[in-house]
């Protein structure tokens, strides 16, 4: 999935391939699947991707960061999205 498909009107989740390995910075995001490695360098950014599948819109998700760092987090997310990290919820496992 390229990060120009990334919508955030659709609900995402984290991916079922993805082992989340908490650290200091943040967490380390493994994909067991294509092999890749993310940082995810912020805790909030953890949380926030952990949570992801509780909501119905990655938009809706966002809301409940301070509005200034919005745009850091959606282009994170759009990232993820863009390596297989995290995958809309309706997609199969």
């Amino acid at each position: 999935m390229a990060a120009a498909e990334f919508d955030i009107s659709r609900g995402y989740r984290l991916n079922p391939q993805v082992a989340l390995r908490p650290e200091p910075f943040g967490a380390l995001a493994y994909h067991f699947g294509n092999r890749k490695l993310s940082f995810l360098k912020v805790p909030e950014l953890v949380e926030l991707v952990r949570e992801l599948g509780e909501h119905p819109s990655v938009e809706d998700a966002l809301e409940t960061l301070p509005e200034q760092r919005r745009p850091q987090f959606r282009k994170a997310l759009a990232s993820l999205a863009a390596s297989d990290m995290i995958r809309p919820q309706a997609e199969p496992e």
